[in-house]
């Protein structure tokens, strides 16, 4: 049984609440079992990260969004490529065959895509992280989307 500290467990609720997620104590639970094990990384973070790869002429991240379809189909951040959360074991192999490859999962608000990561490592992937806050923060910070017809 996973097991947190209260002040954690209510924090957690209050933020999937405050996003509009429905907050199951054992979904949450799940999710705070994940953030434990995965790295996550902040949005100034993971572009700032981009900009030293690029300009050092090294490959940048491969950021993937695990939204569901129709949240893909909307919007997504410019160059991620998708991967829903359903789908993302079954299809990263052959998607990504290098499991020492960087990879920053991002979702609406940072709950599956910790959920993802944490599959990919226990999967053999070495460099994985969750974007914290999803493409929901990415929107409110006023960043550029894509928002044309989506294509996987």
């Amino acid at each position: 049984m996973l097991r947190f500290t209260a002040p954690k467990l209510a924090s957690t609720i209050s933020l999937a609440l405050r996003r509009g997620y429905p907050a199951g104590a054992q979904f949450i639970a799940q999710v705070n079992a994940a953030k434990s094990k995965v790295k996550e990384v902040t949005i100034d973070q993971f572009n700032a990260d981009q900009k030293k790869a690029i300009a050092a002429g090294a490959k940048p991240s491969l950021l993937i969004d695990v939204r569901e379809d129709a949240e893909w189909t909307a919007s997504r951040i410019p160059g991620a490529i998708h991967l829903g959360k359903g789908i993302i074991e079954r299809d990263i192999e052959a998607t990504v065959p290098d499991t020492k490859a960087n990879l920053v999962l991002y979702c609406g608000g940072g709950f599956r895509s910790a959920l993802a990561a944490k599959a990919l490592q226990d999967m053999g992937y070495t460099s994985v992280s969750s974007l914290i806050g999803g493409i929901g923060e990415w929107r409110s910070k006023g960043l550029p989307l894509d928002n044309s017809p989506g294509n996987k």
